[in-house]
């Protein structure tokens, strides 16, 4: 929580102002702001102003002895005890401060902080909501109140406030972080619970594949999603899993039969359909059989820019490379960053003698292939912290 003190200080200014006898804390205080009052004050400022804390904070309590309801004071003495880190003291002082004016929302976000950096994430939801409240737009009081609710496993409530936070902030790593774990830890609870509930379903076999294929476990994988074919072998979505675990491994007879059996429960499956042309093509089987796939799921999601890509291959495969292009372009102008788009333009540029165009595209290609690689190996890294975070 450190960069969050430096922000806090930052974000707070001094509120207790003594130095000028006509000034509106002075008036509100009444007979407290004597001379004497007023002298601690501008001897405990000018020491704060030095970094001299220690006698600040002496100057500060003196004060406090002679006028105990000056609220304003609470807050900068509690201020200098939270930037110690002596957060006891802290939450002792900003308490009577906020007991005596609810509505300092600096005393109550450092009140809510001190709770939690004690361990009393229960106590700092009240005061960090009062911020909140206050000031509905502190990014350091959401953000805090996050991390508190995470502590006090609320789990939903948290990731509603992320969403809405991310949304506001989309470049905030961390906001995105905390996000990711906070749906990681909810997934896992609500799978866990399908598995509770019967352990031997087809959901559950499912879900034990996914997890073995999540760690790249696919003979595992495929042992789970055999059972839950067992069980329900005309239930759309069975073969998809057998069939993308197979694809995986590059086992392209596999992927090929489980593919069809797919289809033959959802007809209209794009991705099970396109997938089937994929699989037809790297197993080097007939390009006209897979091109003719490739049109159904072309004609059926115009959209699905992997569908387009392979039906190109296709089109090259049987010597069409101007049928080609049209596909190509239109991927690449759905997704600009996929290197084998650059690759396949290239061949073709190549074929037409477009020497300089297809230059161009390998270059392309090659540099998309070395951020896809770099950008793979980051998001492997980050999600294995997610997981060892959450547990």
């Amino acid at each position: 929580m450190v960069g969050l003190r430096q922000l806090l200080l930052r974000l707070l200014c001094v509120l207790f102002l003594l130095a000028t006898p006509g000034s509106p804390a002075v008036a509100a205080q009444g007979d407290e702001a004597t001379p004497q009052v007023q002298q601690l004050y501008a001897e405990a400022h000018a020491a704060q102003a030095s970094g001299d804390a220690v006698t600040s904070i002496q100057k500060y309590r003196s004060m406090l002895k002679l006028a105990p309801h000056l609220a304003p004071a609470y807050n900068n003495l509690g201020m200098l005890y939270f930037n110690g880190h002596d957060y006891p003291n802290a939450i002792q002082i900003l308490s009577r401060g906020v007991a005596l004016d609810p509505g300092m929302t600096s005393a109550q976000a450092m009140l809510g902080m001190s709770y939690l950096e004690v361990g009393e994430a229960g106590k700092a939801e009240a005061p960090l909501e009062a911020a909140l409240r206050g000031n509905p737009k502190d990014e350091l009081v959401q953000m805090t109140l996050v991390r508190d609710l995470l502590r006090l496993e609320r789990f939903e409530q948290a990731a509603a406030m992320l969403q809405t936070y991310t949304e506001q902030h989309p470049k905030d790593q961390e906001a995105w972080y905390l996000l990711g774990k906070t749906y990681l830890h909810l997934s896992e609870v609500a799978l866990g619970r399908v598995d509770a509930i019967d352990p031997n379903s087809v959901f559950a076999h499912e879900i034990a594949g996914e997890v073995d294929e999540s760690m790249h476990n696919y003979e595992g994988a495929l042992v789970e999603y055999q059972k839950a074919v067992d069980q329900a072998p005309k239930q759309p979505g069975t073969h998809m899993h057998m069939a993308d675990a197979f694809w995986a491994m590059n086992k392209w007879e596999g992927a090929e039969r489980e593919y069809t059996a797919e289809l033959a429960n959802a007809p209209h499956n794009c991705e099970a359909r396109w997938k089937l042309g994929d699989s037809i093509l790297e197993a080097n089987g007939s390009p006209a059989d897979a091109l003719s796939t490739l049109d159904l799921a072309v004609e059926a999601c115009p959209t699905l820019a992997q569908a387009r890509v392979d039906r190109a291959r296709a089109l090259l495969k049987l010597h069409r490379a101007d049928d080609a292009l049209p596909d190509l372009l239109l991927a690449e102008k759905q997704t600009p960053k996929e290197p084998s788009i650059h690759f396949l333009l290239a061949s073709v540029y190549r074929g037409q003698g477009k020497a300089a165009d297809a230059q161009q595209q390998m270059q392309t290609y090659a540099r998309l292939q070395q951020e896809s690689s770099d950008s793979q190996a980051k998001q492997a890294k980050d999600w294995v912290q997610i997981q060892s975070d959450a547990h």
